[in-house]
């Protein structure tokens, strides 16, 4: 058990000094190297875990989804929880702050999505995508479990319709650093009259 949580917390250092160093330097510019030399891991401790940053990155996508995963299960399994509003509210919350030109989740993006003709590349968003929709489909699936969201809406057609927005967003808000006016309560808005 110890070793397991000693594997837990390399991993989420590493995790967390990419990160970091993405906001630094950039995805472009960010290094193995840099990785290995700010985390005080050693090269096989990293490559433990992934076989390059390309792999690393793509896990950061994922966590990051995990992180509102998470988020939205604490509040579906809370007593005062009634309706879609709250659980809702943590989904189109981590949309809007995950689809920032400043953050890290989108710099990735854009990053692996400019080197998709890299088949490595192509796998590793076509994963990230997968696990996307996946947990998507998974918010839905409970929304309709609990009376709260019709089931006559396609739970995954649904969520494949908000990855394609929310993948949206993300170019939009890079291309258009300085015009973005869709922020959480716009999002909230779309999803709720969508699910209805």
């Amino acid at each position: 058990m110890k070793e397991n949580s000693q594997l837990n917390s390399s991993f989420q250092l590493i995790l967390s000094i990419t990160e970091k160093l993405i906001e630094e330097k950039g995805c472009r510019k960010t290094t193995m190297q840099d990785i290995i030399d700010r985390t005080g891991l050693s090269k096989g401790a990293i490559y433990h875990y992934v076989t390059g940053k390309d792999e690393l990155f793509g896990l950061i996508l994922k966590a990051r989804i995990g992180q509102v995963d998470t988020k939205f299960l604490e509040v579906v399994s809370q007593k005062e929880t009634i309706g879609i509003n709250d659980p809702l509210k943590v989904v189109a919350s981590g949309v809007a702050k995950h689809s920032t030109e400043q953050d890290v989740t989108t710099k990735i993006f854009i990053y692996l999505l400019s080197r998709v003709d890299n088949q490595k590349v192509e796998e590793i968003l076509k994963d990230v995508y997968l696990h996307s929709l996946a947990t998507s489909t998974k918010w839905i699936k409970v929304g309709q479990e609990e009376g709260a969201i019709p089931l006559s809406v396609d739970a995954e057609k649904m969520a494949n319709l908000f990855l394609t927005f929310m993948y949206g967003l993300r170019v939009q808000n890079t291309m258009n650093k300085e015009n973005s006016k869709i922020n959480m309560s716009d999002i909230f808005e779309m999803m709720f009259r969508t699910l209805q």
